[in-house]
């Protein structure tokens, strides 16, 4: 349970091309990679937010409305999701910086 085929396949990426032992320079090479193309910032200032405003200008994740179903001679009132005319919240100031998800850094507690 939880275990993959990748590690037995090569594909792990802490694996050696060997898939066996694994050489010591093997090791060493994948230690010192560093990363290519664009540089990434190691702080995170924003977001994209997750809410949206309403027609009134309510903000929440999701919106319903109220209607009134007639069934067998009752009047029943069911909620329904509204998906029109929502406006995204857009990017949203984070209180505190966060790590990016791309920054190479180990944290630990001592």
């Amino acid at each position: 349970m939880g275990a993959s085929g990748s590690k037995a396949r090569g594909l792990w990426p802490f694996a050696s091309a060997t898939g066996g032992g694994g050489s010591e320079a093997a090791v060493t090479e994948q230690a010192l990679v560093r990363p290519r193309g664009r540089v990434v910032p190691q702080f995170v200032f924003t977001r994209r937010g997750s809410m949206f405003y309403d027609e009134d200008g309510d903000l929440a994740h999701e919106f319903y409305e109220e209607t009134i179903v007639t069934k067998n001679g009752q009047k029943r009132a069911k909620l329904r999701r509204v998906h029109k005319n929502l406006i995204p919240q857009g990017i949203v100031k984070l209180d505190h910086p966060r790590i990016h998800v791309d920054f190479p850094v180990i944290l630990y507690e001592l």
